[in-house]
């Protein structure tokens, strides 16, 4: 199935409920279990990622499917590892090619007993769960910033504690950060020196938590505004102090002509005028923005020079290589040094007669896209759209609810 989304008839003048942040949901599930918490969590993301965590932390079953729910794999792994029994967990086709050995190695060294079940260092795996001596670690600051966070929310219940050495460069820095910050609000205490970081043995405190709404899913919503001639957009749960790294996108999009006013309610986007002719960021904390802003940054004719990309190769799909080529269908050739860059000078091609832009089973690719509609008279075509149900499952539904026409295409 296709969607082919059109521009709406009018400028965008709307107020639209974002859903809750997956990032902070998929914690406080893992928190919440921990501390044997009575309250339950209010607002809690209703994507899929959040749907699979939920369901397999409420479940009798000993074997889990998580589909393609990476940050699902990785903190159930680790918090499976804790719990007396035998387990397993696998996903589909694509999560059984992202690697995990990393972070089995890690817990194995602190006592785990993790086994691979099929193709070493990666899912499936197979868990004897079990009390975990814990003890001091190193691990690259270069790997997923899930793998830490994994390791730092169950260290509170490891007999030695944990301390955890972070090598070379951080990613996703404030991942790791709103690891901690969530730990802190549960009753723990983290102490953290430079790149190294303590939690010795404790116990989390049942806390009630609501969940604020995801500044990751604000980001198609600033795309719609530096795209359209004169809107204004209210996005209503964010906080201007938010947990999430991802609030960086209101400064990310400043200079492409998007103005963000912090209200009680949330934010207002209007649009002004001062846009730059190139732009340069450092990805390394907010990977997840990426894809928006290099399509953003192409439609609006901006060259731009990306790095910190690393991490965006094992995601959902290898997202560097997804992007030059559905851009390079509209018309964009893009360049990238195979490791962490990503670059448009410019350079343009012969754009296809009819282009339909393939999601590759990733989220991002389909949200990142649709907004092209407004650049794009005839409109675009995006293929197996239902993909976004993994972050923001009433995408299409607002997104028609400002305008915006859909229709299906099979």
């Amino acid at each position: 199935m296709k969607y082919v989304v059109k521009s709406p008839d009018n400028d965008v003048r709307a107020s639209v409920k974002l859903p809750a942040s997956k990032s902070i949901s998929n914690r406080v599930l893992i928190l919440d279990a921990l501390s044997y918490s009575p309250y339950g969590i209010r607002n809690l993301s209703d994507s899929d990622d959040t749907r699979v965590m939920a369901e397999a932390l409420t479940s009798n079953n000993r074997d889990f499917d998580i589909g393609a729910a990476g940050t699902a794999m990785r903190f159930l792994t680790a918090f499976l590892a804790k719990v007396m029994g035998e387990w397993t967990i696998t996903g589909t086709e694509r999560m059984k090619n992202r690697p995990v050995k990393l972070l089995v190695d890690a817990l194995n060294s602190l006592g785990a007993r993790i086994e691979y079940i099929g193709k070493e260092g990666y899912p499936p795996l197979r868990i004897f769960g079990s009390a975990l001596q814990g003890g001091e670690i190193s691990l690259s600051g270069g790997v997923s910033s899930q793998y830490i966070s994994a390791l730092l929310m169950i260290a509170p219940y490891m007999e030695r504690g944990l301390v955890l050495h972070l090598e070379g460069k951080i990613v996703s820095a404030p991942y790791i950060n709103l690891t901690i910050q969530l730990m802190r609000r549960y009753g723990v205490d983290v102490i953290r020196s430079g790149q190294t970081i303590k939690v010795l043995p404790q116990e989390y405190k049942p806390t009630p938590f609501t969940v604020e709404s995801d500044w990751s899913a604000a980001s198609y919503w600033y795309q719609i505004v530096a795209l359209s001639e004169q809107p204004e957009i209210e996005l209503t749960g964010l906080f201007k102090n938010s947990l999430q790294g991802d609030a960086a996108v209101a400064g990310l999009f400043a200079p492409l002509g998007v103005e963000t006013t912090y209200a009680q309610q949330g934010v207002l986007l209007k649009k002004n005028r001062d846009t730059m002719q190139k732009l340069t960021y450092d990805f390394v904390n907010e990977p997840d923005l990426a894809q928006t802003l290099v399509v953003t940054c192409a439609l609006l004719n901006i060259p731009f020079c990306f790095t910190g990309l690393q991490s965006l190769r094992i995601k959902e799909t290898d997202r560097i290589e997804a992007l030059k080529t559905e851009l390079r269908k509209l018309g964009y050739l893009l360049t990238d040094d195979h490791t962490h860059m990503l670059e448009w000078k410019g350079e343009r091609c012969e754009p296809e007669q009819s282009p339909v832009i393939a999601t590759y089973e990733d989220h991002r690719m389909a949200m990142a896209f649709a907004p092209a509609a407004l650049v794009r008279p005839e409109g675009i075509k995006i293929a197996d759209p239902m993909v976004v149900t993994k972050s923001y499952p009433h995408f299409w539904e607002d997104l028609r609810s400002v305008g915006f026409r859909l229709t299906i295409n099979q």
